[in-house]
């Protein structure tokens, strides 16, 4: 097989990620020595400028050290580093690098999602090829079916900006929030996901060691490190073994044929691999919210007044870290975290830890205001993408949400607008 890409797999889009701040500013600048040469006047008409850093999605976080930014560009580089069969590619998988599922480091597309499932009474279904259906394979491999009676749950890659920030919050601080037996009667009962960390998480990794640990990265929080997280996506997304998982991931409805399909020796990718890109996620800083209006600052006091700030906490606050640039600083996610029943119109159906199928992580909103910059002027929302707008995303809400969402329609239009406006400046 070429470097190229294999059949069905969509090219990312030039410029979209993987550029550094720096790298955009200095072709900015060679484009600007150019303009000056031919005639000022005409520069306007030439350039294009940079991003603002605060409008990038793979900034790195203002204050790291000079050691800390060279740690940030290596991740930067494996996250964008596309494989092939010939450096371990597959020989099943649903993309060929971190970068072509995470738009910018910001949220996934439809055309990329990812389907989980389990079986009734099997919540990892792995005889049956579970927990992930990877449709792409190697020639000489096969592709992954749902197996009858799966239970599916459909899944936008989320947001990977600010994980390091989200990973910075005590435990405790987070655990605050919870009332899984509604004892504040305002019908909002969020409740932990406590999960069981791999072995391969050592106890000195933020949310590893022997367990339960909070989980608080996933969908369904079901996730409790970053090291989980990024080794289980090269192994699940990308078929790429490591030193923590060195076994390769084949489909095991297809035979033992397809598994010469891949001929990389196992683990294909070292430890320090998955380390550098746990170090550029963990340093690479969310987007500034935008400058506060009178509307957005009436939007503020409103979405307070009608409930969505129950779930949606606007900010929490880490904890110490050994990296400064993410000790004890506000982190204005505008969720809490924690786990809520949603309704019927959003549930899956599929249990996920100590999750069940109608209860999902409170998704965080900030980022929204660059979101449509990175997708080609769309936007998806909500965990499968279904939604194209806030307020489309707002009318499928229920359950725990079902009051705040009443609360906003009953709201007179401008007032709706207002809301709507603070949300997306976010």
């Amino acid at each position: 097989m070429s470097a190229g890409l294999p059949a069905g797999v969509r090219a990312r889009a030039p410029g979209v990620r993987g550029a550094s701040a720096g790298l955009l500013r200095g072709v900015a600048s060679l484009f600007l020595a150019a303009c000056a040469a031919l005639a000022a006047a005409s520069c306007d008409d030439l350039i294009t400028q940079p991003p603002a850093d605060e409008d990038l999605f793979d900034a790195p976080l203002p204050g790291l050290t000079a050691e800390e930014l060279a740690a940030f560009a290596r991740g930067d580089a494996e996250f964008g580093r596309r494989f092939a069969a010939s450096s371990g590619l597959g020989p099943i998988f649903n993309n060929v690098s971190c970068a072509d599922c995470h738009s910018g480091d910001g949220r996934g597309r439809p055309d990329n999602i990812l389907v989980r499932f389990s079986l009734p009474g099997d919540p990892l279904a792995l005889d049956a090829g579970g927990p992930q259906i990877q449709d792409k394979a190697l020639p000489g491999a096969v592709p992954e079916v749902l197996p009858q009676g799966a239970l599916v749950s459909r899944r936008l890659p989320p947001p990977v900006f600010g994980v390091g920030l989200i990973e910075a919050i005590p435990a405790e601080a987070i655990l605050a929030n919870a009332d899984p037996f509604d004892e504040g009667g305002d019908g909002v009962s969020g409740r932990p996901n406590l999960v069981t960390p791999p072995a391969f998480v050592p106890g000195n990794e933020p949310g590893g060691g022997p367990g339960p640990a909070l989980g608080r990265f996933g969908r369904k929080a079901q996730v409790s490190s970053l090291l989980e997280q990024v080794a289980a996506a090269y192994h699940q997304d990308i078929g790429v073994t490591s030193d923590f998982l060195p076994d390769e991931n084949v489909n095991p409805q297809a035979g033992p044929g397809p598994r010469a399909a891949d001929l990389v020796a196992d683990p294909e990718i070292a430890a320090s691999t998955v380390n550098a890109v746990v170090d550029y996620i963990r340093m690479l800083a969310p987007p500034a919210p935008g400058a506060m209006t009178e509307r957005r600052l009436r939007g503020q006091t409103l979405f307070l007044e009608v409930g969505c700030s129950s779930c949606h906490v606007p900010e929490l606050h880490t904890g110490p870290s050994p990296i400064g640039a993410l000790a004890h600083r506000p982190v204005p996610l505008f969720s809490d975290l924690l786990l809520h029943d949603m309704g019927e119109a959003l549930a899956d159906n599929r249990p996920d830890g100590e999750a069940d199928g109608r209860e999902w992580r409170t998704a965080p909103l900030w980022g929204l205001r660059v979101m449509r910059d990175f997708l080609a002027g769309d936007a998806f929302l909500l965990h499968d993408g279904r939604a194209g707008t806030v307020a489309d995303a707002i009318g499928f809400h229920g359950g725990e949400a079902a009051s705040a969402r009443a609360a906003f329609d009953a709201l007179p239009p401008d007032d709706r607008a207002a809301l709507l406006d603070f949300v997306e400046s976010r």
